[in-house]
């Protein structure tokens, strides 16, 4: 989905603001971001691992829902990129943070995927402004990295609740993430690029 900036506040200001089924999805899944956090600060494992994949399902069900009755719109497609950072960045900093029975999340993997986050929501903005389009869908890498991610929390509370300590698993798992974590910013970075190319 790409809007031209002279048509954005128009769509803005009519049909792209409406409320449907599928944002609706998206607030309640934003409303679990606090009630997660919470559970894992209390070290509350099982009830972490239970409300999060709620929440992937959740991701899951307004995107299956938004193509199936057809009311994909600007302001569902925006909340629903914008809570997934929230979500999964929100997780990852309190695993940082927390005194975890099992693994500790690198501080610097935290930094590092919220610096890929905030060079992508800057160079989104200058496009826009430089190029009058906002694009907003999602590559197949930045997909895949938003699934590693879902499942790779999911699997660590699934370890904190049993004790269970896979070393070699968790570095693992951690170097794939960081392997697609940097693949999506350089797609994200050519798809930029291009666009600006085409001014």
């Amino acid at each position: 989905m790409a809007l031209n900036s002279r048509q954005l506040l128009k769509k803005i200001s009519s049909e792209e603001l409406i409320i449907t089924i599928p944002t609706l999805l998206t607030f309640f899944r934003l409303i679990m971001v606090p009630i997660v956090v919470l559970a894992m600060v209390r070290n509350q494992w099982g009830i972490a691992f239970w409300l999060f994949v709620i929440a992937v399902v959740s991701d899951i069900a307004d995107g299956l829902l938004a193509r199936w009755l057809n009311v994909k719109t600007f302001l569902g497609a925006c909340l629903d990129a914008i809570t997934d950072k929230v979500l999964i960045l929100s997780v990852f900093f309190t695993l940082a943070f927390t005194q975890s029975p099992l693994f500790t999340i690198p501080l610097w993997f935290v930094w590092l995927i919220l610096l890929k986050e905030f060079l992508l929501i800057a160079g989104a903005s200058f496009i826009f402004v430089f190029h009058g389009d906002l694009p907003v869908e999602p590559t197949w890498i930045g997909k895949a990295t938003m699934v590693a991610q879902s499942l790779f929390i999911i699997w660590l509370f699934f370890c904190y609740f049993f004790h269970w300590m896979p070393e070699r698993t968790y570095y693992a798992a951690l170097g794939l993430l960081l392997a697609l974590v940097l693949l999506s910013f350089i797609s994200y970075a050519k798809i930029g690029i291009s666009l600006l190319r085409k001014k």
